[in-house]
C-alpha cells in the first residue's frame, strides 16, 4: 500500500513540474501565410522536440529546469529561436517564419518514433510509423499489427488462410478502414484483402478506438484505422525489400519515386509473392496454409500548384490460392478436398485541394472508383460475387473568427453494386447513400472539442442520423482526458462477410430480411506521461469502451439443429473493452511496451446471453526493442499470450467447451549496413499449435466436418530471413 501511495504522490509531482506549451507555426512566402506541416519545434538544452502537424499546429513539455530556447525550424524556412522561462507555462503562439529561397540549404533530421498516442489529435489516435512496422517480416497489411495490442488478427478458418481484424472485441466489418482517407476493404474485399496490400508499401497508420469524424463516413462502429502509403516527393528514390522463409513463402517489393519537376512527382510500387511449400505441421492431412501466387501494381502522381494540389492513381492485384488436403490440385478431379480463390481488383483514386483567398480555409474533393471479382471454392460449396464501386466525398474546412473555432462541412456519396452467391443463397443489392455532414472543432488552451452529424439516406432503408463528440481535456500538462460518443452503422453483406464458413459442411439459414446494423459507442482514454530512472520518458494509458447495437446481424452458431442461422436481433448484444499499457525505457535505445486487453462480448445465442464465441476475455501483450549505439543492429520480440475463448455448441456431455490458453512469441534481428538491412526471424517461437483444428478431417465430405472452430495457430515456428535497399531521397 505504501508503494502504490508513493507512485501516485509522485504521479502528482511529475504531473505538476512540467509544462505544456502549444501553438501553430506559419510560413511567409510568396503564396502569403500559411500553416507549416512538418516543422520542427526543439528545446535546445532539454532535447525534447515536438512536430507540427498538417495544420502547423504544436505541443511541447516544458522542462522543470527553466529557461530554454526554442529552436522553430522548416524545409525552405528560416529558423527562429525564442526564450521561455516560468511565466510561460500554458501559453499559446503563433510563430512565423520566413522563406529561406536566398540562402543556402539545411538538413534537418530527427529520431522517428515508431508507436505513440497523438497528442495533438482529440481522439485517441496510435500512430504506427515505418519504424514500427520493420520490427516485424511485415510482408503484408495482415501482419503490420504484429507489434500491436489494439488490434487482433484472426485466423478465419483451417483451409483459405483468409485473416481478419478484430477491434474492441468485434468483427473487422465493424472498424472503419480507410487508404489515405479512402474507404478501403469494403465489400468483396473484406474476406480476404488483408494479404493484397503489402507493407512495404506503408508510411504509417492511424489506429483510433471508438466511433472516427463524421467527415470520414458512417462506418466506423468499433474504430477506425487510416492507412498511409509512402508520398512519391519523399520516398526513397529505390526500395527493394526481398523475403523467404522455412515453409516455401517468398515475396518480392520494389518502390521508386521521382520528382520531376517542383510541381510534379510520381511513385511506383510493386509486390509480388508465392506461397510454394507443402506445409502440415498439425499432420491432419490438410495444408495449413493454401499455395498460391499474388501480384500487385500501383502508380501514384502528385501535383502541387499555387492555387490547387492534386494527386491520383491506379491499385490493381491478382490473387489465386489453392488449399485443402495434401495433394490437391485444382481441375483434378481425384476426389480430394480441396480450396479454391481467385481474387482479381482494380481501382482508381483522385484527390483535389483548392486554395482559397484565405489560407485556412480549403475545399478538398475525394473520388474513388473500383471493380473487384472473387469466386472461392470450399469443396463442394462455391462462392461467386461481383462488386462495382463508386464514391465521392467533397469537404469545406476552415476558420471562424480565429484558429480556435473551426468548422468542416460537405456531402458525400456512395454508389455500390455488388453480387453474391454461396451454394443456392443469392444476395444482389444496388445501393445509393447519399450524405451530408458537419462538424465543430473548438480548440482552447486545455479544453478541446469536436462535435459532429451526419444525415444519410439510404434507398432501401430510408433516412439515418449519425451524431458523434469528442473531447480532449488536459487534466496537468502531462496527463491528457479524452472522451469520445457517438453512432455508426453499416449494411452487412452476410454472404461475404462469412465466407470462412463454407468450410464446414453445416448448411447456412438465410436471414427472413436484411436490416441496417446501428451501434452506439461510449468510452474514453487516460494518457498519463512521465519520467523514470533517471529522466527516462514512460506513458501509461488506460482506455475503456462500451458499444452496444440497436440492431445487429447475428450468426449463430448454437442453434440447436446444428445449421448456422443468420438472423436480424434488437435485443441485448454488447461488447465492453478495456485496455492497460505501459511503455518506458528503461534504458536508452530499449523500449519495453507491456499491455493487458480484457473484453466482454456478449449477444444472445440458442437463447441466452452468451460470449461470442471465438474471442478471447483477455490477452496479455509484451513488446521488447533495443537499437545498438552505432545503430547498426536491432532487437525486437513480440510475445502475446491469449486467454480462453468459447467455442460454439456443446461437449458429448451437454458442457460448454473453451479454448486452451496458450502464448504467440516472434522475434526479429536486424543488421544496417549503409543503403542494405538484413533480417532474420522466427514466428511462433514457443511451435503452439491448436489439435484437432479440423473438426472430421478425416471424412472431408461428411456431416461432421468443420474447419472453422480455429482459435489458435495451426502452423508451427516458422524462420524467415529478408533483406531492404534503399536509395533515399535527400531531405533538405
Amino acid at each position: 500500500m505504501k508503494k502504490l501511495l508513493f507512485f501516485m504522490l509522485y504521479l502528482c509531482f511529475v504531473s505538476t513540474t512540467n509544462a505544456q506549451l502549444r501553438g501553430v507555426v506559419f510560413g511567409y512566402n510568396e503564396k502569403g501565410k500559411v500553416p507549416i506541416s512538418g516543422a520542427k519545434i526543439t528545446l535546445k538544452s532539454n532535447g525534447e522536440y515536438s512536430i507540427t502537424n498538417e495544420e502547423g499546429q504544436f505541443e511541447l513539455i516544458l522542462p522543470k529546469k527553466l529557461p530554454d530556447t526554442l529552436i522553430f525550424s522548416a524545409n525552405k524556412y528560416l529558423s527562429e529561436t525564442l526564450e521561455v522561462n516560468e511565466n510561460d507555462k500554458f501559453i499559446s503562439l503563433n510563430v512565423l517564419l520566413y522563406s529561406d529561397k536566398l540562402l543556402p540549404e539545411v538538413v534537418i533530421g530527427m529520431k522517428e518514433k515508431g508507436h505513440s498516442i497523438s497528442r495533438l489529435k482529440t481522439l485517441h489516435v496510435e500512430e504506427l510509423t515505418s519504424t514500427e512496422l520493420r520490427k516485424a517480416a511485415c510482408c503484408n497489411l495482415s501482419e503490420s499489427f504484429e507489434t500491436n495490442a489494439s488490434v487482433d488478427v484472426n485466423i478465419t478458418d483451417a483451409v483459405s488462410g483468409a485473416k481478419k481484424i478484430q477491434m474492441m472485441g468485434l468483427d473487422g466489418v465493424y472498424t472503419q478502414i480507410q487508404l489515405e482517407n479512402i474507404p478501403f476493404l469494403r465489400g468483396l474485399e473484406s474476406a480476404f484483402g488483408l494479404n493484397a496490400l503489402s507493407g512495404a508499401w506503408i508510411e504509417s497508420m492511424q489506429i483510433t478506438k471508438g466511433t472516427g469524424n463524421v467527415v470520414n463516413g458512417h462506418e466506423s462502429m468499433a474504430g477506425l484505422i487510416n492507412i498511409e502509403l509512402k508520398k512519391p516527393a519523399e520516398m526513397e528514390k529505390l526500395y527493394i525489400n526481398g523475403y523467404t522463409s522455412a515453409v516455401g513463402r517468398a515475396e518480392l517489393n520494389a518502390n521508386a519515386g521521382q520528382v520531376l519537376s517542383e510541381k510534379w512527382s510520381t511513385g511506383s510500387f510493386l509486390h509480388a509473392s508465392g506461397m510454394f511449400g507443402d506445409i502440415d505441421h498439425n499432420n491432419d492431412g490438410f495444408r495449413d496454409v493454401p499455395k498460391g501466387n499474388n501480384l500487385a501494381f500501383m502508380n501514384r502522381w502528385n501535383f502541387q500548384g499555387d492555387k490547387m494540389e492534386s494527386q491520383f492513381g491506379i491499385n490493381t492485384y491478382w490473387d489465386q490460392k489453392f488449399g485443402g488436403q495434401n495433394g490437391f490440385r485444382p481441375n483434378a478431379n481425384d476426389g480430394k478436398y480441396g480450396v479454391t480463390m481467385d481474387s482479381r481488383h482494380i481501382d482508381a483514386f483522385a484527390k483535389t485541394g483548392f486554395f482559397l483567398k484565405n489560407p485556412d480555409n480549403s475545399i478538398g474533393i475525394v473520388y474513388h472508383a473500383k471493380y473487384q471479382e472473387l469466386s472461392a471454392k470450399f469443396g463442394n460449396r462455391i462462392f461467386e460475387g461481383q462488386e462495382t464501386r463508386a464514391y465521392l466525398n467533397a469537404i469545406y474546412d476552415g476558420n471562424i473568427f480565429n484558429h480556435d473555432h473551426k468548422i468542416k462541412f460537405g456531402f458525400s456519396g456512395v454508389y455500390n453494386n455488388i453480387q453474391q452467391l454461396a451454394d443456392s443463397l443469392k444476395a444482389d443489392r444496388i445501393d445509393y447513400i447519399p450524405g451530408m455532414f458537419g462538424e465543430y472543432t473548438y480548440t482552447g488552451m486545455r479544453l478541446t472539442t469536436v462535435s459532429g452529424a451526419r444525415i444519410d439516406y439510404h434507398n432501401l432503408f430510408g433516412w439515418q442520423f449519425s451524431p458523434r463528440m469528442h473531447i480532449k481535456y488536459l487534466l496537468t500538462q502531462e496527463t491528457d482526458l479524452r472522451i469520445t460518443a457517438g453512432k455508426g452503422w453499416r449494411v452487412p453483406n452476410y454472404l461475404i462477410d462469412n465466407v470462412s464458413l463454407l468450410a464446414t459442411s453445416k448448411g447456412w439459414i438465410a436471414p427472413m430480411n436484411i436490416q441496417p446494423e446501428i451501434s452506439w459507442n461510449f468510452g474514453g482514454s487516460f494518457v498519463q506521461y512521465m519520467r523514470l530512472w533517471d529522466r527516462r520518458r514512460a506513458t501509461l494509458t488506460l482506455d475503456f469502451y462500451h458499444t452496444f447495437f440497436e440492431n445487429q446481424l447475428i450468426v449463430d452458431r448454437d442453434a440447436s439443429n446444428s445449421d448456422i442461422v443468420f438472423k436480424n436481433y434488437n435485443g441485448k448484444s454488447y461488447s465492453n473493452s478495456l485496455q492497460a499499457e505501459f511503455s518506458f525505457e528503461p534504458i536508452k535505445n530499449f523500449e519495453v511496451r507491456l499491455a493487458f486487453k480484457y473484453l466482454d462480448v456478449k449477444a444472445e445465442y440458442d437463447g441466452k446471453l452468451q460470449q461470442q464465441v471465438m474471442i478471447p476475455k483477455q490477452r496479455g501483450f509484451l513488446n521488447l526493442g533495443y537499437i545498438t549505439k552505432n545503430k547498426r543492429w536491432e532487437f525486437n520480440s513480440t510475445l502475446s499470450v491469449f486467454g480462453k475463448s468459447r467455442l460454439p455448441g456443446l461437449d458429448l456431455n451437454g458442457n460448454q467447451t473453451y479454448s486452451s490458453v496458450y502464448p504467440m512469441l516472434n522475434g526479429q534481428i536486424t543488421y544496417i549496413y549503409k543503403k542494405w538491412d538484413f533480417y532474420l526471424g522466427a514466428e511462433n517461437i514457443t511451435n503452439f499449435k491448436q489439435h484437432d483444428a479440423i473438426v472430421a478431417a478425416n471424412e472431408p465430405f461428411g456431416p461432421s466436418f468443420d474447419a472453422t472452430e480455429i482459435w489458435g495457430p495451426v502452423m508451427g515456428t516458422n524462420i524467415y530471413i529478408g533483406f531492404r535497399y534503399a536509395i533515399k531521397r535527400n531531405k533538405k
